[in-house]
């Protein structure tokens, strides 16, 4: 028998924006929908952060209307929230033992994912390989300047997408947030692209690129890694 495909998230370390008075963090559903949808599946998963240990929760990611089961579950369920205590750092991770890598979202990670060299390397090496490099929301954020051995950005030339500036604005957070992203994304040569309706579950795969566009995506962004893993 075959082992079983292994997944590896990314979430945040940063539990603030520039203003310290405005918290932030991880977007529980985020991960939680992706979770649940890689365990039916039969999937080993493992959590890293650029620096490890503690991830902060998105405040807002945990009031209405985005509190469903599978975030009052992972809340109340002592070893699931220890692991996010406890997150591996880039460091502790080899990439060749994952067939996948999921990068969450919330706007934390605008922060911190960008430049962390270690999640870079881990990403460009699963990639090259063959594995699949997800995101969702602003986890998009952690392939803006990732490389390939070429010194090409992993995202040129490719299809994907992420939290678009419409959808900052609609949140009320474009002047709070350190850039555009969807700019960012285009300036390195993606192809980005969005639904027509904001805030919709709205994914897109070019090979094993897999990216969704916000915290309503999570879901099918989850479930077209798997379709790729499997090989359908």
């Amino acid at each position: 028998m075959s082992r079983p495909k292994r997944i590896l998230h990314v979430v945040t370390n940063v539990g603030h924006y520039d203003d310290p008075s405005h918290p932030t963090g991880l977007w529980l559903t985020e991960l939680t929908h992706a979770w649940d949808v890689f365990e039916a599946s039969g999937y080993t998963q493992t959590i890293v952060s650029p620096a490890g240990g503690h991830c902060p929760l998105e405040p807002r990611s945990l009031k209405f209307p985005n509190v469903d089961r599978t975030a009052k579950a992972w809340q109340a369920d002592v070893e699931r929230m220890a692991l996010l205590q406890n997150t591996f750092s880039p460091e502790q991770i080899k990439s060749a033992e994952f067939d996948a890598i999921y990068f969450t979202g919330g706007h934390g990670v605008m922060y911190d994912f960008k430049d962390s060299e270690g999640l870079q390397r881990i990403t460009r090496e699963i990639f090259e390989r063959g594995g699949v490099v997800a995101s969702v929301c602003h986890g998009c954020c952690g392939l803006l300047n990732t490389t390939l051995s070429d010194g090409s950005y992993l995202v040129a030339g490719r299809k994907l997408t992420g939290f678009s500036w419409r959808e900052e604005l609609l949140a009320r957070v474009n002047k709070l947030v350190p850039y555009n992203v969807e700019e960012e994304l285009k300036k390195r040569g993606a192809r980005y692209m969005k639904a027509t309706l904001p805030f919709t579950s709205y994914a897109v795969n070019d090979g094993n690129l897999v990216t969704g566009q916000n915290p309503g995506s999570a879901k099918e962004t989850a479930k077209k890694v798997v379709k790729v893993l499997s090989g359908s």
